[in-house]
């Protein structure tokens, strides 16, 4: 009963908290009767703080009469988890290396057999390379892919090349096992990855991932001219790592992907 949850304060808030936690006990939809029931007000009393809530547009009725709880609740919802998502907590991180390299800087993650752009940096210059959020590309293609891969079995990475023949996107596109293998060998001794032209011709990349307790396997890499491009950026690539990773720290990180509208024919 709600008299005895009762706190000194304000007891219409404590009233309407208690209307709610009803509601989502009865899963999200229940009548003015249930409602009075559970939480043991008077029918009245749980009617006008509901219309209250009505008028507040935290609670919604539909023509039965049923509530359910409205789209602001939802709203306010995501703010909070916005706090905790990964492209949130990363883009400051993402913006310094930016500013530091003066090239377009990806975060991006493994979804089975390909990388998912989740969000970049761009520098302002005129000759820039721009991944699209939301655009995948196969892993054995990028340097972030392989990265991903090179984590993996040799039994793995076996039935990867069986299951996506490797196809490549490029001339210069890894397109044989051996090949393969040879190349995730090399990543493990240097810790770092490139990708020469594989995914897109006149287009570098070099990438580290994260070392992060997450759901994802999550890829950090700058993009740039074949031409522009420069090992140098190991080191300011591994202290964006730190940054990132000392921002996700002590969190429950959530990953909120803002997809835009891409031309089927740009997606690799």
């Amino acid at each position: 009963m709600v008299t005895k949850r009762m706190q000194p304060g304000i007891q219409v808030i404590d009233r309407l908290r208690a209307l709610l936690e009803a509601l989502a006990a009865a899963g999200g939809e229940a009548t003015l009767k249930t409602l009075a029931a559970d939480t043991g007000l008077p029918i009245s009393t749980a009617f006008r703080i509901l219309a209250a809530a009505e008028a507040n547009g935290i609670i919604q009725r539909d023509a039965r009469g049923h509530y359910a709880f409205a789209p602001r609740l939802a709203e306010w919802a995501e703010l909070i988890a916005g706090r905790n998502d990964l492209c949130t907590l990363a883009r400051p991180s993402l913006v310094w290396l930016r500013d530091q390299v003066r090239e377009t800087v990806n975060l991006s993650i493994q979804e089975q057999d390909e990388v998912l752009y989740i969000d970049r940096a761009t520098p302002a210059r005129m000759m820039r390379v721009e991944q699209i959020i939301g655009i995948r590309a196969p892993l054995h293609c990028t340097a972030v892919g392989k990265l991903m891969l090179a984590q993996q079995d040799p039994a793995a990475i076996a039935a990867y090349a069986l299951r996506t023949g490797l196809r490549a996107l490029t001339r210069h596109s890894i397109a044989s096992q051996p090949s393969l293998v040879r190349e995730l060998e090399n990543i493990r001794r240097l810790g770092y990855a490139l990708d020469n032209e594989e995914t897109e011709e006149g287009v570098g990349c070099i990438a580290v991932l994260l070392d992060a307790d997450l759901p994802w396997t999550v890829g950090l890499s700058i993009s740039a001219p074949i031409e522009r491009r420069e090992l140098a950026w190991v080191k300011p690539l591994h202290e964006t790592v730190r940054r990132i990773q000392r921002a996700l720290r002590g969190r429950k990180v959530t990953l909120n992907v803002h997809y835009p509208q891409v031309p089927a024919q740009s997606r690799p």
